[in-house]
Parts: structure tokens; C-alpha cells; sequence
């Protein structure tokens, strides 16, 4: 497994937790290795509610056009 670089991190999705976990294992089905970031908190806080904060999907900066058209795609149908 290649090292992450944390400074070349980029935002792809924003939602809540259970959103977010779609969003991640659809890019990963793909080959676009994702993370979740502020997954606790919002756990935390109700994912399912609604009320709980936002949950970040981020890809490595080169994955970032690819992953953004995945989502889009993936949207649309």
C-alpha cells in the first residue's frame, strides 16, 4: 500500500455519514483510494438524524477530477 500524503488531501463529497460511506466505497469499487474525515463526531452527534455534522470524502489530489466525475455520474443515474 503506497504512503498518504496528507497535504495532498482533497475535499470530492460532503454530506453526512451515511452519504459519505457510499460516496467512499463507490470510489473504491473504482480503484480511488478515499477517506472519511470527522467520521467520529458525527457519529457522535446522530449520523442518521440529520442533525449531525458534515462528513468529508477525500482523495489523494491527482484522483481528485476522476473521483469528482465518478460522483457526478453516479448522481445522475
Amino acid at each position: 500500500m503506497t504512503e498518504i500524503n496528507y497535504d495532498a488531501l482533497v475535499e470530492v463529497f460532503k454530506g453526512n455519514l451515511w452519504e459519505a460511506e457510499l460516496v467512499k466505497g463507490l470510489l473504491e469499487s473504482e480503484g480511488v483510494q478515499a477517506m472519511i474525515k470527522d467520521e467520529t463526531l458525527s457519529a457522535v452527534t446522530s449520523p442518521y438524524s440529520g442533525m449531525g455534522g458534515a462528513v468529508l470524502v477525500l482523495v489523494n489530489k491527482e484522483e481528485e477530477v476522476y473521483a469528482k466525475k465518478l460522483i457526478e455520474e453516479r448522481g445522475k443515474k
